[in-house]
């Protein structure tokens, strides 16, 4: 595949994002996804984010080199982030894993770009500048995957993103607008702040989980999905490794409720868990359900035995560092898959409306790094490191396939918005 080639793409004569969406539907709670199409309503970004489908599809019509990695399968700007490590150290990386199958290398990156095209016009940058950070994106990419490809596999494995590192890149660019990012506010997104968010006094003493129909709605004693919390606390743990479990076994289960989360994840059952510990800890666990990856229908090979557990081992594979209560079950709803992990450790994102043009190119800097990282982990960075060569054809390739990508984002949502309006699809808006 010429490099040039990445630019490649053409919408086909059967391209129907629309009944995509609508299909991408099925099987979710029919009371919540009104909630997911108000959602994906609001904005081409919010659009792009709730439709990996949509774009999955349309990457499997484009040339690939046939390199694979392990694929975050939606890598858009919004799923990489700030969380803590178990050594409680702040770390940069992707945190959505809910798409995660081998795959192209290319799909990756030329998600990450397009989302940051459309990011970058929705807040009103000068076109040259959105393609400037497309081809940022390209060039970071290339210039770390050669640098993995010229470390130990060992120093690839342990190499990560420290918040410090962040930082002294902020201060450096602190003249001309970057981010602002607080590791104070970071540090206080922890498991006491998820209580304090979702929990109520209990009488008599102890919590309860806050009842805030539709967006959380606790379990109450007498559902049939609570008496199975027992069995699916049970099967959870088996997927744990031992010393994990020794922990997780200290907390006894409290209280539980179904929490609507994210855009594209609108719908599919999400419950949250409240354990009690020692000294009263507390413990505040997220079982969200896994659903097959939207790259599945276009990728060869993958033999996935429990979605739940597909998503985890893409994210240990992927992640530098990860989450100490990441595990998989059956949920207390049938046969439904579901992976867990904490609700809420030290994760902190970024306003990405709220950037200026100098902190958009920081942070889509910082992605580009953290995605190549990922996937140096897994694929053959010298490969694909080879392939990119040291010039720039790939970065002005990949800027001019975001650029026309973000048009056929923008054309989409205006679709989605036409058929909302002509009343094919319910909305909830505003929640």
């Amino acid at each position: 595949v010429p490099r040039r080639e990445q630019a490649t793409w053409a919408a086909g004569s059967g391209r129907d994002p629309v009944a995509t969406v609508l299909a991408s539907n099925e099987g979710r709670l029919e009371d919540l996804v009104p909630i997911r199409m108000g959602r994906m309503l609001a904005s081409p970004f919010a659009f792009l984010r709730g439709s990996a489908g949509v774009m999955a599809a349309d990457l499997a019509t484009t040339p690939t080199t046939g390199a694979r990695v392990q694929l975050c399968g939606d890598a858009h700007l919004g799923n990489f982030g700030i969380y803590a490590s178990p050594e409680r150290r702040l770390v940069f990386d992707l945190n959505d894993f809910d798409e995660t199958l081998p795959g192209p290398w290319e799909w990756d990156v030329k998600r990450l770009a397009a989302s940051v095209v459309v990011a970058a016009r929705e807040n009103a940058y000068r076109e040259e500048t959105c393609r400037e950070l497309a081809r940022t994106v390209g060039h970071t990419y290339r210039t770390w995957i050669r640098r993995y490809a010229q470390q130990r596999a060992l120093q690839v494995w342990y190499a990560s993103i420290p918040i410090r590192t962040i930082i002294g890149r902020i201060e450096e660019d602190r003249r001309r607008g970057a981010l602002e990012i607080s590791i104070e506010d970071a540090q206080r997104r922890d498991h006491l702040s998820a209580l304090g968010k979702l929990s109520v006094r209990a009488p008599g003493g102890g919590w309860l989980i806050r009842d805030r129909p539709p967006l959380l709605q606790r379990l109450p004693e007498d559902d049939p999905r609570r008496a199975t919390i027992p069995r699916v606390y049970a099967s959870y743990l088996r997927s744990l490794a031992p010393e994990r479990r020794v922990l997780v076994e200290k907390h006894h289960f409290v209280d539980a409720a179904l929490k609507v989360v994210g855009v594209g994840s609108v719908g599919t059952r999400c419950y949250v868990a409240l354990f009690a510990g020692p000294a009263r800890g507390p413990l505040v666990l997220q079982m969200k359900e896994a659903r097959a990856s939207v790259l599945a229908a276009h990728v060869a090979g993958a033999r996935i035995r429990h979605q739940g557990e597909r998503v985890v081992t893409g994210q240990r594979i992927m992640q530098a560092v990860s989450d100490s209560f990441l595990g998989w079950t059956r949920g207390p709803d049938g046969g439904y898959e579901y992976y867990v992990r904490q609700l809420h450790d030290m994760k902190y994102g970024v306003d990405l409306a709220r950037l200026r043009p100098a902190g958009m190119e920081l942070y889509a800097d910082l992605c580009a790094w953290a995605l190549a990282r990922a996937h140096a982990r897994s694929g053959d960075p010298a490969h694909i490191a080879g392939y990119l060569g040291r010039g720039d054809t790939f970065d002005r390739a990949l800027a001019a396939f975001a650029i026309a990508y973000a048009d056929q984002t923008e054309a989409d949502h205006a679709a989605f918005a036409a058929a909302v309006r002509m009343g094919r699809i319910p909305v909830e808006h505003g929640i």
